[in-house]
């Protein structure tokens, strides 16, 4: 996420990043422990955004990556947003593609942009063009991409490559809709 958010700023991209109250914990205590609620994540968020955002201005865009894209989404489908930028978002758990992870975007009203890896197993290419997305959903393919933005050895690529592949669609993205 640090070296998205140093492209992002190369192309004129200004981010705020948060660390969610169980991370800090984890960092701390130095071991892993399970994520908080997905629903007390997202009023974590909410907090965040009140105490960066003020009521006279518009709302701000609302991103992440992975399990942060999937809280960003519910607090937008919630609340609003200007604009959603989803980076490796979870559609399903890997290895589960019934368990979709979608039931709060028929609620989302913003212009949206996922940012994917073709070989991402939380939502390949092939799966999710089997999906009912909302009208105002843009995906964007990472090709040969997996869930952090690694690409095969094979595809010639490499993950700065596809990290800047993304900053560059994110600022087009966002500038087309502000």
């Amino acid at each position: 996420m640090q070296r998205l958010r140093e492209a992002l700023a190369a192309v004129g991209v200004q981010t705020l990043a948060i660390e969610f109250d169980y991370l800090r914990t984890m960092r701390r205590e130095g071991r892993r422990r399970p994520p908080s609620k997905v629903e007390r994540l997202v009023e974590e968020l909410a907090r965040w955004c009140d105490s960066v955002s003020h009521h006279a201005l518009s709302p701000p865009w609302l991103g992440g990556k992975s399990m942060g894209g999937r809280v960003a989404s519910m607090l937008a489908a919630r609340d609003g947003a200007r604009g959603l930028v989803l980076c490796g978002y979870p559609f399903h758990p890997p290895g589960k593609p019934e368990r979709l992870r979608l039931a709060h975007w028929p609620l989302l009203e913003c212009p949206t942009l996922v940012v994917q890896g073709t070989r991402d197993p939380f939502g390949t290419r092939e799966e999710v063009a089997g999906y009912d997305l909302p009208e105002g959903v843009h995906l964007h393919w990472l090709e040969a991409g997996d869930h952090d933005w690694r690409p095969t050895r094979a595809s010639g690529r490499d993950q700065a490559g596809l990290i800047a592949e993304a900053s560059a669609e994110i600022a087009a993205f966002m500038a087309a809709h502000s």
